[in-house]
């Protein structure tokens, strides 16, 4: 059964903490460790889903801004209030400048090229790259920053 555990970080770096772990984890699928929380509004912790302490403390090993694991573990009750189911909102359409928020092309911006309610897809391309490629990411992986239509209205 996997425990939970509080993991310590350096004030405002939750974020480069929680993508240096996933990554590792995704380097290594049998690290034992089977997922991370990053609480919104809770500065300097992140947590960690693991089979146990040593296996939460070996994955921190060498990660930047990581302090070290405290030593009681979290009741799911502790955190479950901090937790809450994000609904997809289908608010994306074809032509829309949006910004990528997760994966590897996180905080690169992105023209909305084709959209896939059904499989809640959409295909983008990136705006700084030198040879426009289609690249498929999931809809709760971007946000939209600019409508087709915002610069007309700006301009009246």
């Amino acid at each position: 059964m996997a425990h939970i555990y509080g993991l310590k970080t350096s004030a405002n770096r939750e974020d480069q903490v929680f993508d240096f772990v996933s990554s590792k984890m995704l380097q290594d699928k049998n690290c034992g460790v089977y997922s991370l929380i990053r609480a919104h509004g809770m500065r300097g912790y992140i947590f960690i889903e693991a089979d146990d302490k040593a296996k939460a403390e070996a994955i921190i090993q060498g990660v930047p801004y990581a302090k070290g694991v405290l030593p009681k573990e979290i009741q799911f009750n502790e955190i479950e209030h901090m937790l809450e189911l994000v609904k997809v909102e289908m608010n994306i359409r074809k032509n829309d400048i949006v910004e990528v928020i997760a994966g590897p092309f996180k905080r690169e911006n992105a023209k909305v090229i084709r959209v896939n309610k059904q499989k809640e897809e959409i295909v983008v391309e990136l705006l700084d790259a030198a040879v426009p490629i289609p690249i498929t990411v999931k809809m709760d992986a971007v946000k939209v920053i600019r409508r087709e239509g915002d610069e007309e209205e700006s301009k009246e």
